[in-house]
């Protein structure tokens, strides 16, 4: 493997990136992003703490173990925050600008630098650094000892948590249309579901073989930004109930033992989703908020008061469902029927990533490094 991406995939993902930018960034021709709708005030909520990592140019996921949460900047900034209290555990300057983050078990957290560079941090060191084939997007998923890495050629490899070696790589041929967004890397048992283009498939996290795949998204276009058909990051799992989004295609929801297909729906999202044992939950790509039975995907509720605010991805919460929007705002809607609870200011950037919860503590992080938590009154 060479350590650059082929002139040919380099072409791709930048239109790929185009795709997704066009769906974030402002022009003349966006619409106007909805008034802020009133709230019936049912959910109270009180910021009680603040923290700064900087600038996060590109969404950068928050990873979330007791009570602790790691987050990191794109400057190359890596603080594991105690959730309680909002003050560092520790906090390292990689010395690299960061692409892909974090991930984390607790005791070690890995990245991706732009320089194809996999880092992992145990107690605020670095233990080991590993490069790459290609640049990634989707942040690294440490399990089980190992370290596992998807890049942008659609190859995932595994390597040794506490030595960095290589343990074993594994590619999908074809499909060289690939999205310049985070991809699907998550443990489901003795299990490594991975996305692959358009299929979900479960890989033997010991030897990298493949199990099963599962077609989820079809390409449906005649140019290639319509082709792009990636399944992005955000799954939400229930038992073996795995639920994911095609980009700009449709939510499915999946067996995770043995990837039989339970329903499939056409949605045009480029967010993943949150659910629980009843629901899931969607942001659409025009900032529309859905609801699906998880059971059957039959449609429960849709919410237009947020449309074109750029959404983030949602976090379920208690009874509320939590997404952050480009003004910075974070709002909390009612997971039965999405009308707005409450929306609390942060700095003014927009938030990024994703909203985590570590207990009672809601945790946002936004585009200039804000890192702010809420907890309810």
């Amino acid at each position: 493997m060479t350590t650059l991406l082929n002139s040919a995939l380099t072409r791709w993902l930048a239109l790929a990136s185009l795709a997704v930018l066009s769906a974030c960034s402002s022009s003349p021709d966006k619409p106007k992003p909805s008034p802020l709708p009133v709230v019936s005030g049912t959910l109270k909520l009180q910021k009680v703490w603040t923290n700064q990592v900087g600038e996060v140019s590109t969404p950068l996921m928050a990873s979330v173990h007791d009570q602790q949460v790691a987050v990191a900047s794109s400057l190359g900034q890596l603080a594991l925050i105690d959730a309680g209290t909002g003050r560092d555990v520790w906090r390292l300057n990689l010395g690299s600008p960061i692409q892909a983050g974090v991930g984390g078990d607790g005791q070690r957290f890995a990245v991706v630098t732009r320089n194809n560079e996999l880092v992992t941090v145990e107690s605020g060191r670095v233990l080991w650094r590993q490069a790459l084939p290609a640049l990634s997007y989707t942040p690294p998923l440490v399990a089980g000892a190992r370290v596992f890495v998807l890049t942008g050629d659609r190859t995932v490899s595994a390597f040794d948590g506490a030595t960095g070696q290589k343990l074993w790589t594994q590619q999908r041929p074809g499909d060289p249309l690939v999205l310049r967004q985070a991809g699907l890397l998550m443990p489901l048992g003795d299990q490594l579901l991975v996305g692959w283009g358009g299929r979900l498939a479960s890989l033997n996290p010991t030897t990298g073989s493949v199990r099963w795949e599962t077609l989820v998204g079809s390409t449906r276009g005649t140019n290639e930004v319509e082709r792009l058909v990636d399944l992005v990051a955000g799954a939400s799992r229930v038992g073996n109930s795995v639920c994911v989004r095609a980009f700009q295609t449709s939510v499915a929801c999946v067996d995770g033992t043995n990837g039989r297909m339970a329903w499939s729906r056409p949605a045009q999202g480029h967010q993943g989703l949150d659910g629980d044992a009843q629901t899931l939950w969607g942001v659409e790509s025009d900032g529309k908020v859905l609801a699906w039975q998880r059971a059957s995907g039959t449609p429960l509720w849709t919410q237009e008061a947020l449309r074109f605010r750029d959404l983030s991805l949602p976090l379920a919460w208690s009874q509320a469902l939590v997404v952050g929007d480009q003004e910075g705002w974070v709002h909390a809607l009612s997971a039965k029927d999405g009308q707005p609870m409450q929306r609390m200011p942060t700095d003014g950037s927009a938030i990024t990533g994703r909203p985590v919860a570590i207990g009672q503590t809601l945790v946002v992080v936004t585009r200039t490094g804000g890192v702010f938590g809420f907890r309810p009154e």
